[in-house]
Parts: C-alpha cells; structure tokens; sequence
C-alpha cells in the first residue's frame, strides 16, 4: 500500500510533467502562463508532501512545507499578473498571442 504522502509526491510529479508538456508544446501565451501556473503548484504539493513525512515534534508536525509552500503562492500570484500584463501588451501591439511573433526583437 502506498502511503499517502508517497501517493501525493507521485501525483505532484504527473502536474509537473503535463506542466512542462504544456509549456514545450503549446504556441499560447496564455496556455503557457497556465502550464507554469500548474508546474508551480506541483511544486507546492511536493513541498507539503514533503513536510507531512518529516518527523513532527510529536502532533503538529513540521510546518515548514506549508510555509514554503505560501511563499510560492504568493510569489505564482505574482508571476501571473506581470505575464498577463506582457500578453496584453503583445496582443495590443501585434494583434495576437502567438509566441512565435513575440521574438521578433524589433516592435
């Protein structure tokens, strides 16, 4: 029997991959944002994951995955809204969201 932070590792694992699929593929600007989005969540249940095995000081556990784990939310928070402040701009300027027109290095 898997134990469950075994079983939760095992998943943060499988939204990184379909993460990092999502930002190799895709063309999108907006799907890539949302694949980074995911990676950095699978990121933060691995931290938590992570926490509940370490051994605790004998009920609460260790809180240190959590606490990571609230950093990268607000940190995503972040990263989200200065990546859809760059679409907006690219799409006001180029009239779509295509990556492959936002390397052109003169606008």
């Amino acid at each position: 029997m898997i134990e469950p932070a075994a079983g939760s590792l095992l998943l943060s694992a499988l939204l990184l991959g379909i993460g990092a699929v999502g930002v190799l593929t895709r063309r999108n600007a907006i799907v890539i944002l949302m694949s980074i989005e995911l990676m950095l969540n699978a990121g933060n249940l691995a931290l938590v994951a992570i926490s509940r095995m370490l051994p605790g000081d004998g009920g609460a556990g260790v809180v240190d995955g959590q606490v990571f784990a609230m950093f990268v939310l607000a940190i995503a928070a972040a990263e989200a809204a200065v990546g859809l402040a760059i679409v907006i701009a690219l799409f006001r300027l180029r009239g779509s969201i295509d990556i492959d027109l936002a390397r052109l290095l003169r606008w």
